[in-house]
This record gives C-alpha cells, structure tokens and sequence, in this order.
C-alpha cells in the first residue's frame, strides 16, 4: 500500500516524501519534484535530556490506551503549565480520524471549557473544515502540542514542548490519520524536529513519521492577518487534493 500512495504523490508532482531519520547531526536539503529545495527535517521528536526517567516516562505513555492517556493528561503535573491551568486540554474529535489538525496550545477559553479551538479562532477553523467539506468530529481530530495553556498565552518553551510530545506522539499513533495538518509555525517545528517558515513550507508535503504533512497558518494568524486567508484557502484546497489521491491509492 505505501508503494501504491507513494507513486500516486510522484504522479502529483509532490515526491519525494522526505523520511525522517533517527537523530542525525545535521539534515542536508531535499529536492522536490520542481525542482525547489527545502529543509528535510532532522527528526520528528523535540531534544530532550536522555535521563532514563524521561526515557521510561516516554515509554510508559507509548504503552497507552486512549482512556490511561486521557486520565494521564488531565493529572499531568510534569511541566510548569500545569500550575496555572484551569484544566488540561486533551484533544476532539473522530479516534479513528484521517485528518488530524494540530496547533500550539490551549487559549483562554479553551482552558476554560476544556476543548481545542473553541474561541474565535476555533470559529475560523471550523469555518475553513467546512469550506473542504469537513466537519469537527467526523473523521477529523483537532489537537495541540501543549496540553495545558501558556500564561497570556505565550508561545511553549521548549522544555514544556518537550514533556508534553510524547502525549501527542501517542495520540497519533492511535489515530493512525492519513494526513497531518500543522497549524502554525510551533506545531510544524515540534511535529517535523526543525526550524520551519510557513511561508516557505505551503504547499510542500512532508514525513511526519510515515505520514503525510502539511504546513498552513494558525486560524489565530490569520484574525490578525486578514488577507493570508486566501492563502489558507489554497493550503486546504492542496490538503484536499493530497486527500483524494492518498484515498484512490488505499482504494486500489
């Protein structure tokens, strides 16, 4: 099956997917099928120190069910944004979803009523599912890469994005989705374990540990930069497109 969807990505123009090596030094640039050059990630896991409590902590939560990883998260005390928080926002949506959409962290009223993308951003986003026919819950999960809120919501440290990665690593290998959309610069730099441009990165797919990624503005960006909507609309048009023939190819 992956050889069928990858010939389908070469007939889109969109090979090579770049795989993602275990922990290199430095990752050389890739070539796309136009010719462009970009980034290849290094690797799709945050540095953390390798102490063998981390190391065990990040094994016991690879072990989990949907129900242990929810109870986990909501009792997580492992990183300074649980002293603030009103609640812990796990995530939404469809467990067995193809589209899986990820942004930065919890808001205000998020981590008031428990759930991602509530706010006026959250309107934003359920307006753009809409707009490529899709709809929260239905076949769509919509997570963070920080369960708890930054104060003023700040963008997560690093050492706070790193405790919180093995949660999201587990959920979307429970998920198993067929395509990953990044929201953001901070979700596309923890799910891809490289310094990333959006602007840069539209309409390129990438690996995220076997599975296909793609990079657009955070709904939140885009209430304050009114006119990169349109550019939005185009990474979810190209999103779709890449959804279509990943579902042809697991058809045949």
């Amino acid at each position: 099956m992956a050889t069928r969807r990858d010939s389908i990505l070469r007939e889109m123009g969109l090979a090579p997917l770049w795989r993602l090596r275990q922990r290199p030094a430095l990752a050389e640039d890739a070539v796309t099928a136009d010719g462009n050059a970009i980034e290849t990630p290094a690797d799709s896991t945050p540095a953390v120190p390798g102490d063998a409590q981390g190391d065990a902590r990040a094994r016991r939560i690879a072990a989990m069910d949907w129900g242990t990883l929810a109870t986990t998260v909501a009792g997580c005390r492992d990183c300074r944004l649980c002293e603030q928080r009103k609640q812990a926002v796990f995530g939404v949506g469809d467990v067995a979803a193809d589209w899986l959409f990820v942004g930065e962290g919890p808001g205000a009223e998020e981590d008031e009523r428990g759930e991602p993308f509530v706010g006026q951003a959250g309107k934003l986003l359920d307006a753009m599912l809409a707009a490529i026919g899709l709809r929260r819950g239905r076949k769509v999960y919509i997570a963070n890469v920080v369960k708890c809120r930054p104060p003023g919501n700040r963008t997560p440290q690093a050492d706070e994005t790193a405790a919180c990665f093995p949660y999201l690593q587990r959920q979307i290998e429970l998920i198993a989705p067929k395509l990953i959309v990044a929201l953001g610069k901070p979700a596309a730099e923890t799910l891809l374990g490289t310094e990333v441009r959006v602007g840069a990165s539209r309409g390129r797919l990438f690996d995220c540990r076997g599975i296909p990624l793609v990079v657009t503005y955070h709904p939140a960006y885009l209430l304050r930069n009114l006119p990169d909507k349109a550019k939005a609309w185009e990474d979810l048009c190209f999103a779709r497109r890449v959804m279509k023939e990943l579902d042809g190819a697991d058809g045949q």
